[in-house]
């Protein structure tokens, strides 16, 4: 193989792909059988095989059980907000893009003492078995579920505060900003870095993909000056959203 040549799988992948991309094969389209592929474009059962393995990891084609693969519906994908702006009202960007699109946002949520995990801990500027209030988020956009969310707080920041469980008590859910402030706690800087990996299990389950979906992962911490007191993963179906950015400037 030359340089800068492909792999025939990869070749007949990319076909089969701009067929899709270009509606040759529209979708819920069965996508030719192993045979048809190897007698198409002459290759052996493994390349075709590594092809449609490709489609099928890039979320293009889906298989279904006694039937064959099939190309999946094309969802186009929705925003996200993601906003260094602090609404009006207490509000988080997600519930209050919500309301600015008149869209009914829910959200389920569930607080417990935990130990943080040595990742945590790091993230956290805490030792690692130190207490921690943890968070779990899964938030819905019209019934359809679309990112989950698991945070972390240190117990030596909110313990034993009206703060303390994120969603209950008389700031409860009005958002990290907002409940610091409550215990004369300053919020003055928030990181966010943006990574992409495969979904767990777990994740797709909830959130409605299929093994080898891709996730946009959002690690997010809050700060008051310099000191960490909430950090984030927030999990994103990379096919059907997409994370915007508003970035005040100065």
């Amino acid at each position: 193989m030359t340089f800068g040549e492909q792999p025939a799988y990869l070749r007949v992948a990319g076909d089969l792909r701009k067929k899709i991309v270009d509606g040759l094969l529209p979708p819920h389209t069965r996508l030719p059988s192993q045979a048809r592929i190897r007698e198409e474009y002459g290759v052996s059962d493994t390349v075709a095989l590594e092809a449609r393995k490709v489609l099928m990891a890039e979320g293009l084609v889906e298989g279904r059980s006694g039937s064959g693969t099939y190309v999946r519906e094309r969802p186009v994908p929705r925003r996200i907000a993601r906003s260094g702006y602090r609404p009006s009202g207490g509000a988080t960007p997600f519930r209050q893009e919500q309301a600015d699109l008149g869209v009914r946002g829910t959200w389920e949520s569930h607080s417990e003492s935990a130990e943080a995990s040595p990742t945590v801990a790091e993230r956290l500027a805490i030792t690692a078995g130190d207490r921690v209030m943890c968070t779990r988020y899964l938030f819905r956009e019209a019934g359809e579920a679309t990112m989950l969310s698991l945070s972390w707080e240190p117990f030596a920041v909110t313990g034993r505060t009206p703060v303390m469980l994120p969603e209950e008590g008389p700031l409860g859910g009005m958002g990290v900003v907002e409940r610091m402030a409550a215990i004369d706690i300053v919020v003055d800087n928030v990181v966010e870095e943006v990574g992409a990996r495969p979904g767990l299990a777990e994740e797709l389950h909830l959130l409605g993909g299929v093994p080898g979906h891709v996730v946009l992962v959002i690690q997010r911490t809050f700060y008051a000056s310099g000191r960490p007191v909430e950090t984030a993963d927030v999990v994103i179906p990379a096919d059907r959203y997409r994370a915007a950015y508003h970035l005040p400037v100065k």
